[in-house]
């Protein structure tokens, strides 16, 4: 009775139980079994007990599904998957349900129209992150069956035969949504509860390197949900297999390189974190795990490089020290006594990377206490000591071969390349100093077999590598300005001894590469260095190294722009010129003998703008000795030009640059703003701190007008050679620089003060208005001059086109006199009547003589010649006096046989008139 009523009030479209429930479900059809009506079976409360039932309907729904769930059926399969699993608790008989459905989902998705992959996506997305929410169920088999299933993802599973109408998705298509889902965080927080279950810890671990190695997202979804951390923590768990310690450091390898390196390393760096990895590394080192434990160090290297990493604080530092000093040093250490190296390649590997990792320690100054107390030093300068001392003190013991130590001692020079300047006092009491110089020495000797390290060029033999390490060490120590240290170094004659290899690697017949000019660039900073503030080691550079510096100034800048590093060679050889030579007399007159300055100037034309500024500046220190004056004024460049002209020429280029405001003829176009460049006026409307440098101050350090002032100020602003009116105008200016950078620096106060608000009393008031007033009369008075300039020289030309022109027409005139003599010439030898008529002309225009025996001279014509002209102040054609010849020209009436040859006669300067 109360079943019929159950049955009465049930609703019509949910399966019920009756008698004979099986005979009628048998007689259901798979096509008319829809998602809704399995959902209310599991769901609805008066079915929900039916578990048999369940079990029928859920096995007819998966066999209907067996070739794969189509996207528009994801929804509902994922809601019923939920409602098995939370079933399983309570019924394991649904975990054969939930296994064969997750079976089925290693499957390809199916899709009926085309559009369905972009209609059914965030279906597809719930589905995968419910998917992943299924690792809740305790049961190993689903679990398993889980993990399996996202594996079978990036494998290329071929779709079973399907239904007409119906395709699988495209193979990217679940991957791109499962890296919008949860599915990779799911998992991961997962591993918590698989503590009891190695087996599948390890399978998940598989997993989650396969989802961190194939994509990034999926790194990112893994970082947010701490996945470093979590991993790092669970690494060192019971593990019967000996796989785990391997896949988790895979899987962090993967999240550095795929993920963000910073958020892994700040992940890492707790506490926890850190003892987990020392524990990992330990691990692996005790088991001669060699890949495991370089992978693990370099982890640990990347950590070391956050500021708040904890490896000092956990112990974890000092015990990696202890193992970089081995087998160097003999300690008593329990972490290494009984520890042997084999002396393989692997261990090479391992040992740099532990020497490496000391100089990402040294970043902490609380590490340089630990490598005292761990005698680092001492076991660096071992290491880096020839190998025939190292094989002396070996033999008849394992040790690296020379290749490995070659590698070995290079990587000790990098290392105390870095160290030594952070530990001095420890460097000098083991006698670094020596050491180096000594290694320095082996160097430049011809009998060493080294020269095969990826650390530097040349074949077997060449021992470039070293002497490049060995170099950068000396400029490290040398750069620190330590005035023991670099007093120890010249003691023991470190400057011929690097001149000498200079100059020896100069004359090689080798090509110049990137490590040999890398060299030479040390060389000369580590002699600028020891040179620059002591007269006595200027004297000790001596003339050797002025022919070094010679030398390299006479290469010039055609190689500026190689890319080998001409441009840096070239301007450290300025710097040895400034540190090594100026200051000293008997090194500056070497200099300037030998055509030093000339060299400079050479270089100062030729070499790009950036170069200038240092040239001009060691120009202006040599002018400071007067035997360089003549030197500067008498050089000529090509062309002729000459050094006050060079000087203005760059003075222009440089205004130009900085779009200074100057007319056409390079003056001033605005009084008011004589020095001003266009960066500076607009910033004339903004107020400055007080702390803050002026701009019209900071400006001189900027650019180079104020050094060539200055060398204008040693050499004069007078009598200069190879001036064109052009560079007058310009010298006008340099003339009153100071005048108007002066003037420029009280106005920005002025300025300054009245945008601030701040009126100054009348007498200051008064001072600075005088003074802005003088510095504007002072550009007025230039303009004046530029003027002037300008005017003489326009006059000057015009002077030259009259004198040309009086010229022209003097040659015209003695052409016309010479073509008419001719004429009358051949007429009266031409013709008899016109001789007669000549003849008698002369005879009657013959003036009587006083006394018989007086000479009668004939008449005689002249032709001028111009041979020296004088300009004077009158206007035209009057203001020019000429300097003439005259030659007699024979007349018509002189006899020909007769006449004599007369030498030209100058007369008195005259004036050309109209």
């Amino acid at each position: 009775m109360d079943s019929g009523k159950v049955v009465h009030r049930r609703k019509p479209d949910i399966p019920v139980s009756r008698p004979r429930a099986s005979d009628e479900n048998q007689q259901v059809s798979a096509k008319s079994l829809e998602l809704g009506m399995v959902i209310r079976l599991l769901e609805d409360p008066l079915t929900a007990n039916l578990k048999e039932r369940h079990l029928f309907v859920l096995k007819k729904l998966l066999k209907r599904n067996q070739i794969g769930f189509l996207l528009k059926e994801l929804k509902g399969i994922a809601k019923i998957l939920n409602i098995c699993a939370e079933k399983v608790k309570d019924h394991p008989e649904y975990v054969p349900i939930l296994c064969e459905a997750l079976n089925i989902c290693s499957l390809p998705f199916l899709k009926e129209k085309a559009s369905d992959e972009l209609n059914y996506a965030q279906d597809v997305v719930e589905f995968l992150s419910h998917m992943g929410c299924l690792m809740r169920v305790s049961d190993a088999e689903v679990r398993q069956q889980i993990v399996a299933s996202v594996q079978s993802f990036y494998s290329c599973v071929a779709p079973k035969q399907l239904l007409d109408g119906l395709q699988p998705t495209s193979p990217g298509y679940r991957l791109q949504l499962l890296e919008r889902s949860d599915l990779p965080q799911t998992l991961l927080l997962s591993m918590a509860a698989l503590e009891n279950q190695p087996a599948i810890k390890l399978q998940l671990l598989q997993t989650l390197q396969i989802l961190s190695s194939s994509s990034d997202l999926n790194c990112v979804l893994i970082l947010n949900a701490r996945g470093a951390e979590t991993i790092c923590l669970h690494m060192n768990e019971p593990d019967p297999s000996g796989q785990v310690l391997f896949r988790s450091s895979e899987i962090l390898w993967n999240l550095l390189e795929r993920g963000n390196k910073e958020e892994v390393t700040a992940q890492l760096s707790s506490m926890e974190c850190v003892l987990s990895l020392k524990e990992a590394f330990f691990t692996g080192f005790g088991r001669s795990d060699h890949q495991l434990t370089n992978e693990l160090l370099i982890i640990v290297a990347l950590i070391a490089e956050n500021p708040n990493s904890l490896l000092i604080e956990s112990s974890f530092a000092k015990d990696l020290v202890v193992l970089a000093t081995f087998p160097e040093l003999k300690t008593l250490n329990p972490l290494v006594r009984n520890l042997k190296f084999n002396f393989s390649n692997e261990d090479l590997k391992t040992k740099k990377l532990l020497l490496n990792l000391l100089v990402l320690l040294s970043r902490d100054f609380a590490a340089l206490q630990l490598f005292k107390e761990e005698r680092l030093m001492p076991a660096l300068l071992t290491l880096m000591k020839p190998s025939t001392a190292s094989s002396e003190r070996r033999s008849g013991s394992r040790h690296w071969s020379s290749t490995q130590q070659e590698e070995l001692q290079l990587q000790a020079l990098t290392i105390l390349a870095t160290i030594a300047p952070l530990m001095l006092e420890e460097y000098v009491s083991c006698q670094g100093i020596a050491c180096l110089l000594l290694l320095l020495d082996w160097c430049v000797r011809k009998d060493a077999l080294f020269g095969h390290s990826s650390h530097g060029t040349g074949g077997r033999g060449s021992k470039t590598a070293q002497m490049f390490h060995c170099i950068r060490v000396l400029r490290s120590v040398t750069s620190l300005c330590e005035d023991s240290v670099n007093q120890d170094l010249c003691d023991q004659g470190i400057i011929n001894q690097l001149l000498g290899i200079l100059m020896q690697m100069e004359a090689s017949p080798d090509e110049e590469d990137v490590v040999t000019l890398e060299i030479k660039l040390d060389i000369q900073l580590i002699l600028s260095l020891l040179c620059e503030s002591d007269m006595h080691r200027k004297e000790l550079f001596g003339s050797e190294g002025v022919e070094m510096v010679l030398h390299f100034l006479r290469k010039g800048s055609d190689r500026f722009y190689s890319g080998l590093g001409h441009n840096k060679l070239i301007l450290s050889t300025v710097d040895c010129v400034w540190s090594c030579i100026v200051g000293c007399y008997t090194t500056e007159d070497y200099f300037l003998a030998k055509e030093g300055v000339s060299l400079l100037l050479d270089l100062l034309i030729s070499s790009p703008r950036c170069v200038h500024c240092n040239i001009l500046a060691t120009l202006l220190e040599l002018c400071d000795n007067p035997n360089a004056l003549p030197h500067v004024l008498s050089w000529r460049g090509d062309g002729g030009q000459t050094a006050p002209g060079l000087l203005l020429q760059l003075w222009r280029e440089e205004e130009e640059e900085l779009q200074v405001s100057r007319n056409q003829h390079g003056g001033i176009a605005d009084p008011q703003r004589p020095l001003l460049s266009l960066h500076q006026q607009d910033d004339t409307k903004l107020s400055f701190p007080a702390d803050a440098q002026s701009p019209a101050v900071l400006e001189l350090s900027e650019n180079l007008r104020s050094k060539i002032y200055s060398i204008f100020c040693k050499i004069g602003f007078h009598d200069l050679p190879g001036l064109s009116t052009k560079h007058y105008v310009t010298l006008s200016i340099v003339r009153r620089y100071l005048d108007f950078k002066v003037g420029e620096a009280w106005e920005e106060i002025s300025r300054e003060l009245s945008l601030d608000g701040v009126r100054p009393i009348s007498p200051d008031d008064e001072a600075l208005s005088t003074i802005c007033k003088i510095t504007e009369d002072t550009a007025s008075r230039v303009v004046a001059e530029q003027n002037s300039i300008l005017e003489q020289r326009a006059k000057e030309e015009l002077s030259e086109e009259e004198l040309m022109y009086t010229e022209m027409k003097s040659h015209w005139k003695q052409r016309e006199l010479t073509a008419k003599s001719w004429d009358r010439y051949v007429s009266k030898t031409s013709n008899y009547e016109i001789l007669k008529e000549v003849r008698a002309q002369r005879e009657s225009s013959r003036p009587k003589p006083k006394h018989e025996g007086a000479a009668v001279h004939p008449t005689e014509h002249f032709i001028g010649q111009v041979m020296a002209v004088e300009s004077t102040d009158a206007q035209g054609p009057a203001g020019v006096k000429l300097m003439l010849t005259r030659a007699p020209i024979k007349t018509a009436g002189q006899d020909a046989v007769g006449a004599t040859t007369q030498d030209p006669e100058y007369f008195s300067t005259v004036s050309v008139k109209d």
